[in-house]
């Protein structure tokens, strides 16, 4: 069951629960008892699985792996089920050009169980294995839109987003080292726009820039404009990131608040809030976040070491 458990990115308990409650689970059991997992009954956890990625409840996404492939189509030899299974969760892994989606869903199933420990163990794996910026528009962000999406204006349920977007604000945190001797002689600030809370963005981008040694300031919490203003004239950074998520907390004029002072700061809007057309001159518009940070360094230390 170990095996398959790492293989499928869930608790152990997991797989007991989902045996227990819903039938999903192995065909076969040896003498004892030690539990084996064959390899149709892995393909219908997998089944399971992109169910409840797509939405499913754990019922629904149960029935639904059960009706593809009923358990009574699992007839197999069961030592040789076992031994394949052993040698899938050993052998070296094979070439995957899928790796962002398989990712993706593992994330999902560990959230739905609310297995927090999983949910950290995915998340620490998916960004040491694919890098953040990569890991957050390949994984991360996918799983957060389906999860809100789902759970929108719904009161049962909601825990599940909740609980997944603490475990990133702290992977992402840790993703984020602290820099002795940055590259850049002053800080870019990263922050959102006033009544912004779409802020989990910021920390991906500051994270990314820390691993090329470019130094930044984060504020996760929305500035009112006036506190604003006054951070970027004490801080006096290097360039300015204001972050929009959505069209009605961008505020053009908020750049002219705070270019005021002698020295005068690189300003960037950022984030799908922003439309181009009424941005101010000598403003520039950051695309998704990988290009960001390229023009971040590019613009602060020039070519990339």
């Amino acid at each position: 069951m170990a095996s398959v458990a790492r293989r499928l990115g869930v608790a152990p308990s997991t797989l007991r629960t989902w045996d227990r409650r819903y039938g999903v689970g192995p065909s076969r059991h040896t003498n004892g008892r030690h539990r084996r997992y064959g390899s149709s009954d892995i393909g219908r956890l997998e089944l399971m699985q992109r169910a409840l990625l797509r939405g499913a409840s754990t019922a629904e996404a149960a029935k639904y792996a059960l009706e593809q492939m009923p358990r009574a189509a699992a007839a197999e030899n069961p030592e040789t089920a076992a031994v394949q299974v052993e040698e899938q969760a050993t052998a070296p892994p094979a070439e995957d050009h899928d790796v962002p989606s398989r990712l993706a869903r593992r994330l999902s199933t560990a959230a739905l169980a609310m297995d927090f420990g999983a949910v950290q163990r995915m998340l620490a794996d998916t960004i040491r294995e694919l890098g953040v910026l990569p890991a957050w528009t390949g994984v991360v962000s996918p799983v957060l839109t389906a999860l809100g999406a789902r759970w929108r204006g719904v009161s049962a349920g909601a825990e599940v987003e909740y609980l997944l977007a603490e475990c990133v604000y702290a992977a992402l945190v840790r993703a984020t080292p602290v820099l002795r001797e940055p590259r850049n002689q002053r800080p870019v600030l990263l922050t959102c726009v006033p009544d912004e809370r779409d802020n989990m963005p910021m920390y991906a981008l500051a994270a990314a820039l820390a691993g090329r040694r470019i130094g930044a300031q984060l504020f996760g919490a929305s500035l009112p404009a006036e506190v604003l203003a006054v951070t970027v004239r004490r801080s006096v950074p290097a360039a300015v990131v204001l972050w929009s998520g959505r069209p009605a907390t961008a505020d053009p004029r908020l750049f002219a608040r705070v270019s005021r002072g002698r020295q005068r700061s690189r300003l960037f809007a950022c984030g799908p809030g922003w439309d181009p057309a009424t941005l101010p001159d000598k403003i520039e518009l950051l695309g998704e976040l990988s290009t960001a940070a390229d023009r971040i360094e590019h613009v602060l230390v020039g070519a990339r070491r």
